[in-house]
């Protein structure tokens, strides 16, 4: 485990102890949501280059490229159903 990870999450966990009181025997369920939110991040995280956030934009693209010249044909699909 990198120290960076460590720190965050007991950081984080001790913030969320302190945020509820402070209260006696919460320090496991503390950890683990720190835990849970710092590996949320991780896979929210760009590449130091941002190469990976341009293919998912280009996929993105591409997905909406399709949905558009789909949407016509199913527009006139109804259009010819509605007017049987």
């Amino acid at each position: 485990m990198s120290h960076n990870k460590d720190a965050w999450v007991s950081q984080r966990a001790y913030s969320l102890w302190e945020s509820e009181g402070r209260p006696d025997g919460r320090g496991e369920s503390h950890w683990a949501q720190a835990l849970r939110e710092f590996e949320q991040l991780e896979l929210t995280k760009a590449s130091p280059d941002g190469n990976d956030l341009i293919e998912k934009l280009k996929a993105a693209g591409r997905l909406m490229r399709i949905y558009d010249e789909a949407a016509p044909a199913v527009e006139n699909d109804r259009q010819i159903k509605v007017a049987r």
